[in-house]
């Protein structure tokens, strides 16, 4: 005689909330589960209940801790950040669990660096973060942004170049900078670039910012500066850096980065008005030092292109970025691990780690690596 099911006592209404949650349908949590769609029907219902182990799986697929499924009514989800993020003039209220999930990651190892700092006693507020407010002239906040972070007019390279530049300056001024596609080391949590481009978290000792990867890496580097304005004018916030945007405070950020990243009055200088516009921007691209996609951009902003052209160039970049992508091998996973993390606190967390101060198996967690790879991160990261 087989043994009897061990049902899980879960709340019927806490099901449905995960799966809506998680933006999936009856079918394919039914699908994830290996189980029929009407199975789940009965358990949202409250006319059928799963096993443990189905609840369990159930869980890991909605992305909640399995202890939520026995609450009594769905937990209040805030962020404590600003969603900034508008189409027109329409707020988008909506956030993603890989979204959420991203941003609580953040917050976690920004909390920790924060923890040793002042453990440390090394713990000092940094003078630049909010300095200036979103209606602060945007050639004072650029001329701050430069002195900081020491970008001159001396450049050399291409914009991959430049972004290293600017992300290794930001590290070494106790900047945290994150860059990921996907929910911690979980190739199958992609995040959307539709939804986000990146966020930034707003602190006097260890201020914040995250870059979404699944976007172009031309796109990236615009993305990073309006982040780091943020940071300047004292604004946290979810961003997804558009054209479009009517939020003040985007608008702000977007012109402080066009500013930063490709100076007006040069590049009016340089704009050939009879010329082929693409032209113009594969032209001018290398003179400053960054991707024709930022060019575009910045044209569009100063009045010589118009919306419509530079959202069917961005397109396009993304377009090719995803064909190409999609032909690749996983790359570096080290290097990956270090971007995920920031050079920062991974180089903290491991110091911490390999010295014995910290157990390798919290350090494993955070940096989402074996704790037998933690050694050889040690070796590869760079600053």
């Amino acid at each position: 005689m087989p043994a009897p099911r061990s049902e899980a006592y879960v709340t019927p209404g806490l099901l449905r909330w995960a799966r809506e949650r998680a933006d999936l349908t009856v079918d394919a949590v039914a699908k994830k589960l290996g189980t029929k769609s009407e199975n789940v029907a009965l358990w949202e219902d409250g006319k059928k209940k799963p096993t443990f182990a189905q609840a369990q799986t159930f869980a890991d697929a909605t992305n909640v801790p399995f202890g939520y499924l026995y609450l009594e009514r769905p937990p209040v989800e805030r962020l404590p950040i600003p969603d900034l993020r508008t189409v027109g003039s329409v707020e988008l209220r909506k956030l993603s669990v890989n979204l959420r999930d991203v941003v609580r990651d953040a917050i976690g190892k920004q909390e920790w660096l924060i923890e040793h700092l002042r453990a440390n006693d090394e713990a000092t507020a940094l003078p630049f973060v909010g300095k200036f407010k979103p209606d602060s002239p945007v050639r004072d906040v650029v001329a701050d942004m430069r002195r900081v972070l020491q970008v001159g007019d001396d450049l050399k390279g291409n914009g991959d170049e430049f972004m290293r530049l600017i992300i290794r300056s930001a590290e070494k001024r106790r900047i945290v900078v994150l860059r990921a596609g996907v929910v911690g080391s979980n190739t199958r949590r992609k995040l959307d670039v539709k939804e986000f481009r990146g966020f930034s978290i707003v602190n006097k000792v260890a201020p914040l910012v995250f870059i979404n990867s699944a976007d172009a890496p031309t796109a990236r580097l615009f993305t990073l500066a309006h982040e780091l304005a943020h940071l300047w004018v004292g604004q946290s916030g979810i961003s997804d850096a558009s054209i479009k945007s009517s939020n003040k405070i985007e608008k702000a950020c977007n012109a402080i980065a066009g500013e930063f990243l490709v100076p007006g009055a040069v590049f009016r200088g340089l704009w050939n008005k009879e010329a082929d516009w693409e032209d113009e921007v594969r032209r001018l691209a290398p003179k400053f030092h960054v991707s024709k996609l930022v060019v575009a951009r910045r044209a569009k902003d100063l009045g010589f292109i118009s919306a419509d052209d530079y959202q069917a160039f961005y397109e396009e970049e993304l377009r090719n970025y995803k064909l190409k992508n999609a032909e690749k091998e996983g790359g570096d996973p080290y290097r990956t691990a270090s971007a995920r993390n920031g050079v920062l606190i991974s180089r903290l967390v491991l110091s911490e780690a390999l010295s014995g101060r910290m157990l390798l198996r919290d350090a494993s967690r955070m940096l989402g690596v074996k704790p037998s790879n933690l050694s050889v991160l040690a070796k590869k990261i760079e600053l």
